[in-house]
């Protein structure tokens, strides 16, 4: 090989290394690590917006009735079935009294012995009485005799001594008495509470309902506070709905609300708020309301799911972001804003939002601002943008602005 084709050689592989580089650099720039990011953008508007929380329900009974006894006891009976329509007073269960029919008997017995100790000791403070009676009056005559010097002076001293004898017999008659009434009292107190241990025994129902649910069968064992039968008012079924605490700051009770129930998809029920729960969910960060239906519907079950909407009133007219192009940074809510071609974190002060997904700017921003929707990846202040309609996936903004 002679020099002239070495040479025309290397020139050629010097070449098609520059092209090669110059390709590597221009994919780079293009579509590698060095590209633009690409984004989505639209305008800030202005205009007013109708919030509107959303929610997901569940059915419950305002007025629920857990019936138990007081104390451990073993089911006997149970008279209903789930789905029983009762009245109230009706008996529904009973529980074993086990050995509480054969005290009450004994407290009879007692209360019958009582009664005649009263009898005997209101006899026996009537003599003692009538003792007294007597020794005062022989007492009496005594001091006259004596006086008139007719008897001794010892015999006056024996008919006093017996007059505060006779005192001292009334005195302890009359605490018998009273002894033995207080006995009365206590025995009678003692069969009250056995009666109203054994009444409890017997689950009557406390209101007119329906039995929601049997939670003990006989022959089983409750322990004191435990439910054996669960009684609901079917007219008092409404649903308690969960609200997230960052959008619930119009939520109010007597609002307005629309349900949907999972059992009748399509349907839209019409409500109202009925009652705001002091206490929120801290774990979940919701707010719980109730809301009750304005007409039930047939074959409502407690447990039922529902999708609830609560309309809020209309804000004024200010301008208002899409919800996507919010972004966490620093611990500041903001989004990123498009000044001479260049990303700008801006923080926003954050009004009510509606189920459009529109939230209401008001500190921040002014109509017209060009804002970032969506990006490929995360920005940063020295970002290079590329504009497009559409990202991959579907993520599209309004540009309206030139690429």
């Amino acid at each position: 090989m002679n020099s002239s084709s070495l040479w025309k050689r290397r020139a050629g592989l010097g070449i098609g290394a520059l092209v090669l580089i110059g390709a590597l650099a221009w994919v780079a720039v293009k579509s590698g690590p060095w590209a633009p990011t690409r984004v989505t953008m639209t305008r800030v508007a202005n205009g007013a917006l109708q919030p509107a929380l959303f929610g997901i329900g569940t059915v419950e009974a305002r007025r629920s009735h857990l019936l138990g006894p007081t104390a451990t006891a073993r089911v006997l009976k149970v008279h209903v079935d789930v789905g029983d329509l009762v009245q109230p007073g009706q008996l529904l269960a009973e529980l074993d009294p086990v050995d509480l029919d054969q005290r009450v008997a004994a407290l009879d017995a007692s209360l019958t012995r009582a009664r005649s100790l009263v009898t005997s000791a209101e006899a026996q403070q009537r003599d003692a009485q009538a003792r007294r009676e007597l020794a005062t009056a022989n007492a009496r005559r005594y001091a006259e005799l004596s006086a008139q010097e007719f008897i001794s002076a010892g015999a006056l001293e024996a008919r006093q001594q017996e007059q505060r004898s006779a005192d001292a017999a009334v005195q302890a008659a009359d605490a018998a008495l009273a002894a033995s009434r207080q006995d009365l009292q206590r025995l009678g107190a003692e069969r009250a509470g056995l009666s109203q241990q054994r009444d409890r025994l017997r689950l009557s129902a406390p209101a007119a309902g329906v039995i929601a649910s049997r939670e003990a069968e006989p022959g089983s064992t409750v322990v004191a506070g435990q439910a054996v039968l669960r009684l609901i008012d079917p007219a008092s079924l409404w649903l308690k709905v969960r609200f997230d605490q960052g959008r619930a700051a119009g939520l109010a009770a007597g609002q307005p609300a629309q349900v949907a129930l999972r059992s009748r998809p399509g349907q839209v029920l019409p409500g109202r708020i009925a009652r705001l729960e002091p206490l929120g969910d801290a774990v979940t960060e919701e707010r719980i309301a109730q809301v009750a239906l304005d007409a039930l519907p047939a074959g409502l079950t407690v447990g039922e799911l529902a999708e609830v909407t609560v309309q809020l009133a209309p804000t004024t007219d200010r301008p208002w972001v899409p919800n996507a192009a919010l972004q966490q940074r620093g611990g500041q809510t903001g989004v990123w804003r498009v000044a001479e071609g260049r990303p700008v974190f801006t923080p926003l002060q954050l009004g009510s939002g509606d189920l459009d997904g529109r939230v209401q700017v008001l500190d921040g921003l002014k109509a017209g601002d060009a804002i970032i929707v969506y990006s490929e990846k995360a920005l940063s202040a020295d970002a290079r943008l590329r504009v497009v309609d559409a990202l991959a996936g579907g993520s599209a903004g309004s540009t309206g602005l030139a690429k």
